[in-house]
């Protein structure tokens, strides 16, 4: 048995205070584009706006989910961290939510897809991509994690079903305890739910220096066995944090993309929006 070719995505699980990126359509149109769904559903609790919003709304389906309420309940120690992690917790409560109900596969919006997922994929019932070890905030070491930005799954898979069940316990307030790093004790245990992708797959550029440099400012010409890549975008986003990465989410513009010739502009490139004088001021 298959799993479907549902493509699922989550956004907007706080307040929308600025347009829908350029980016997040970019990830959406190359889903479209690259693999052909039959049908793409992003959920959401506040919906986006923007141009690019306009752009792509049509062609998905959006359904409005509730916040996940373990999350909601939980009692973070610092303030500062639930402002930062509240959002994408919800959004792992969601996903693995979405696909025990419905199967598919769950991309962030932060993807960008740059060939289509082999049909051998389709066959397993769970599918996972390694990442490199996380730094545990709990226990202060390195531990071992599967990335839980790309996860493909048949309806009720039982290695989901005990996943979600062990999720809420082990909510601690860290980024990824109850989620990716939860994911790699469980597939030690069971081996045979889930089939993991070495990272070259869906995680080419990783979060170092070196591959933000890579993947942003240089050129990668060997893209053989990559059929998505992840921006982790939450480690460079705002211009002010500069630990990972010059680069911020204000570099991303369709100006940039079709001019500079880096590895990410190069990918995206085929899926920007068509030229519409009302909106392009750099003429040809």
């Amino acid at each position: 048995m298959h799993l479907p070719r549902h493509f699922h995505f989550v956004f907007g699980l706080k307040p929308q205070n600025e347009p829908f990126h350029l980016s997040h359509y970019l990830s959406l149109a190359s889903c479209l584009e690259v693999n052909r769904p039959e049908r793409l559903t992003l959920y959401y609790h506040y919906e986006p706006y923007g141009r690019y919003w306009e752009l792509i709304r049509e062609r998905i389906e959006l359904v409005r989910v509730d916040l996940a309420p373990e999350v909601s309940s939980f009692r973070y120690e610092d303030p500062l961290i639930r402002e930062k992690y509240v959002y994408a917790h919800h959004a792992d409560f969601v996903r693995i939510d979405q696909l025990i109900a419905h199967g598919g596969v769950y991309a962030d919006i932060d993807t960008l897809f740059v060939q289509p997922i082999p049909d051998a994929l389709f066959e397993h019932p769970v599918v996972m991509g390694l990442e490199a070890p996380l730094f545990c905030e709990r226990t202060q070491e390195m531990r071992q994690s599967v990335c839980n930005a790309l996860i493909m799954a048949r309806r009720g898979a039982p290695f989901l079903v005990d996943l979600r069940a062990r999720m809420e316990s082990a909510l601690d307030g860290s980024w990824s305890n109850h989620s990716c790093q939860l994911i790699h004790e469980l597939a030690s245990e069971q081996p045979a739910g889930i089939h993991l992708e070495e990272p070259r797959s869906f995680y080419r550029f990783m979060w170092t220096v070196d591959d933000f440099a890579l993947l942003f400012e240089g050129r990668e010409r060997d893209l053989a066995g990559i059929y998505s890549i992840h921006l982790w975008s939450h480690l460079w986003w705002e211009w002010r944090r500069r630990d990972f990465s010059r680069f911020h989410a204000g570099k991303i513009n369709e100006s940039r993309i079709r001019r500079l010739d880096t590895t990410y502009n190069l990918l995206a490139r085929p899926f920007l929006p068509a030229v519409n004088r009302r909106w392009w001021p750099f003429g040809r």
